[in-house]
């Protein structure tokens, strides 16, 4: 991380000093701080909004998970766009024009890390497409039961029930 950080610093360097030298400086300066401004200034939005949508999903009963991906990935954008640097701000305006592409990813990343049923609820029902085609053939198979061996016996106490959600 200290590594990868210190080579943004100097591509960061490197690009404002390219960028100086065809505008100038001053330009270069003005159109950095405005960059800065304007991540602050929709960083501050994007939180607002997101925590109020997630309130209102929450409300309402529906998956918050679609409404705080969306929220996720428009404060990363801003994020990266109030960070002081062209590289970074260019990566922030590429992440908000891109937000469902990058609302698919967090929820596809999500649903890897935490598994489908908490992503079910997290999401709502999963979406998936279907396509006509060939009908599927069910090969015959032998009726004869298979005789295994019984399970070991279960020692100690044992209480019958039902699982409640």
């Amino acid at each position: 991380m200290p590594l990868g950080l210190a080579v943004l610093a100097i591509a960061e360097i490197t690009v404002f000093i390219s960028v100086a030298h065809v505008i100038g400086a001053g330009w270069a300066l003005l159109l950095l701080a405005g960059c800065e401004i304007g991540g602050m200034l929709l960083l501050r939005r994007e939180g607002i909004n997101g925590w109020r949508g997630f309130q209102a999903a929450a409300a309402e009963g529906r998956p918050p998970g679609a409404q705080v991906a969306n929220s996720l990935a428009g404060l990363a954008g801003a994020l990266l766009l109030a960070v002081p640097g062209f590289l970074t701000s260019i990566a922030g305006l590429l992440l908000l024009i891109g937000r469902p592409v990058a609302r698919r990813w967090i929820e596809r990343y999500t649903e890897r890390q935490v598994g489908a049923a908490v992503a079910g609820d997290l999401f709502g029902p999963r979406r998936v497409k279907v396509r006509r085609g060939e009908p599927v053939v069910v090969a015959e198979h032998d009726d004869t039961p298979v005789h295994t061996p019984p399970a070991a016996a279960i020692e100690g106490e044992v209480v019958e029930g039902e699982v409640v959600r």
